[in-house]
C-alpha cells in the first residue's frame, strides 16, 4: 500500500480567541480521528508541530543562511502532519475528508510519499 502525507496548513490567528476548554475539545477531535485511523491500520505517523516556527535554511553562493521560521503574523503555517496508507490518491482523499482540520476551515495538502529504494 502507498503512503500519503497530509500536511496540515493553518492560519495561527484562526485559533487565537479559542478558549482553553474549546481547544481541549478540538484536540480531542483530532485524537479521535487519529485513533480511528490507527484502528483501521491506516496510520503510519502524525504529529503537531511546535508553535514557535522553527528555522528556515537556504544556500546561496555556497553559504548557508539560517533565519527564524514563520512568525505568528504569517497568514499560513504548517501546523502538523499525518502519514497514512491508502491504495491510491482517491482513497487517500476519501480518508482525509473527515479530518477535523477541514471542519475548522483549514487546508490539507495531500502528497504521495516517494518510496525510495536502497
Amino acid at each position: 500500500m502507498a503512503q500519503y502525507m497530509l500536511l496540515l496548513h493553518d492560519s495561527p490567528q484562526d485559533f487565537a480567541d479559542v478558549s482553553l476548554e474549546d481547544m481541549q475539545g478540538i484536540i480531542a477531535e483530532y485524537t479521535a480521528w487519529r485513533e480511528k485511523l490507527a484502528s483501521e491500520g491506516r496510520l503510519v505517523d502524525g504529529k503537531k508541530l511546535a508553535d514557535e516556527g522553527g528555522k528556515a535554511l537556504s544556500m546561496k553562493n555556497g553559504s548557508v543562511s539560517v533565519v527564524d521560521g514563520p512568525y505568528s503574523e504569517a497568514k499560513e503555517v504548517l501546523g502538523g502532519y499525518f502519514t497514512i496508507e491508502a491504495a491510491d490518491y482517491d482513497e487517500a482523499v476519501a480518508i482525509s475528508q473527515d479530518c477535523p482540520h477541514l471542519k475548522y476551515g483549514e487546508r490539507i495538502e495531500l502528497r504521495a510519499v516517494d518510496p525510495m529504494h536502497d
